[in-house]
């Protein structure tokens, strides 16, 4: 399916999720760099993996927990996992388990997540959201990587899958 220029690979679509052990790195970064420092996170994560012999049990994930797109927005870049060496840098966490607003796609991602937002808004469902001094506050929202980045360095021929937790 396609939507303009947007490759539609799934969704949109309303789906339940379990709960998702993960490991990932949280940083506080602006807008308009967050993308170099996911790739950079994104990185830092992959060598800390290594050089600690984890493997990971599912994809890795850009993880939007305060967005702001006028001044900074808390991220974090994870991936599905468990290990016993987390330090003060790489810390354990989870996703939530809930009913996710789902859409993969490849390439595009503002249009991806406008034509998301859209479609939960046709759907009259709520996003699981906290407004913030700081920004939004949101309880899952994320941009997981279907397509492993450590095979795959061209991030047009990536497949993501947006899954934003919704309220019930």
């Amino acid at each position: 399916m396609s939507a303009g220029e947007l490759d539609i690979v799934s969704g949109p679509e309303l789906s339940f999720r379990p709960a998702v052990a993960t490991l990932g790195i949280r940083e506080t970064v602006p807008f308009r760099t967050m993308l170099s420092n996911r790739d950079r996170l994104l990185a830092e994560l992959i060598g800390w993996l290594d050089e600690h012999g984890v493997e990971p049990a599912g994809p890795f994930f850009l993880r939007l927990h305060v967005v702001n797109m006028a001044d900074l927005m808390q991220i974090e870049v994870g991936v599905a996992g468990e290990s016993d060496a987390t330090d003060e840098r790489v810390q354990a966490g989870v996703i939530p388990a809930g009913n996710y607003a789902v859409l993969a796609y490849r390439a595009r991602s503002m249009a991806a997540n406008k034509l998301l937002h859209s479609w939960i808004r046709e759907h009259d469902l709520q996003l699981d959201t906290q407004p913030r001094p700081d920004g939004e506050a949101f309880a899952s929202r994320c941009e997981i990587y279907l397509t492993d980045p450590r095979t795959e360095p061209k991030k047009t021929r990536w497949i993501v899958e947006l899954a934003f937790l919704t309220r019930a």
